[in-house]
This record gives C-alpha cells, structure tokens and sequence, in this order.
C-alpha cells in the first residue's frame, strides 16, 4: 500500500486544529474535578496553554506561508504553494518539484531533509 501524502501548509494546519481540540478536551476533563478547584484550574490552564500553542502555529504558518513559491498544479490548474524541494499539490495531491533534478524522480518527502540526493 502506498504513503499517501500531503500538502506540509495542511499538515501543520491540522496539527494546529488538533491543538484546539485536545486544549478543549483537558478542560472539559477538568469538569469531572469540581470538588478541587486546583485541579480544575490545573485543567483549565492546561487546555489555555494547548489553545496558546495552537495559535502560536497558526501564526508561524501564515508567516512561512507568505514566504512560499506560488506554483500553477499542471493537473488541476490551480495555484498551490511549494515548500521545501518536493511537496503536494494542496488540492489534487500531484506530486510538485522546483528542483530539476528531482523531474520524473518518484515522490518522497525525505528529498526535503539536508543531505539527501535524489537516487
């Protein structure tokens, strides 16, 4: 089976949405504490700091996203971003590349990482 892959802008969007939620969980948790008001607090504030979190991604990712490549998906015609070497079209999922020596190469994220050469 293959990987199935992603665009990396809405992987780290989703990581950030899943922030929100697991902050939302911790304090609903802390309702089942309401005898102890230090628990409860605790819980609060936990769920606050994974919220905090959250919008700390949120904002590191629009900024990173003002800085990349506007690129045309050849499949669907769409503008997408690129980011790194080889990423995804955010729409159709085709594999993009700005690297030409990555061309007709088989997708795989770990052209992204320093280091790494093309087979």
């Amino acid at each position: 089976m293959a990987k199935k892959y992603s665009s990396k802008i809405n992987k780290i969007r989703t990581f950030a949405l899943s922030l929100i939620f697991i902050g939302f969980i911790v304090m609903y948790i802390g309702i089942f504490f309401r005898t102890n008001v230090w628990i409860v607090s605790t819980f609060m504030l936990l769920g606050l700091l994974f919220i905090i979190a959250s919008t700390v991604v949120y904002f590191w990712i629009g900024m990173l996203s003002t800085k990349t490549v506007l690129v045309t998906c050849p499949n669907c015609e769409k503008q997408t971003k690129v980011l790194g070497r080889v990423d995804m079209c955010m729409y159709c999922n085709e594999p993009l590349t700005l690297d030409p020596n990555l061309e007709g190469i088989e997708f795989d994220e770990k052209y992204n990482r320093r280091g790494t050469k093309e087979s």
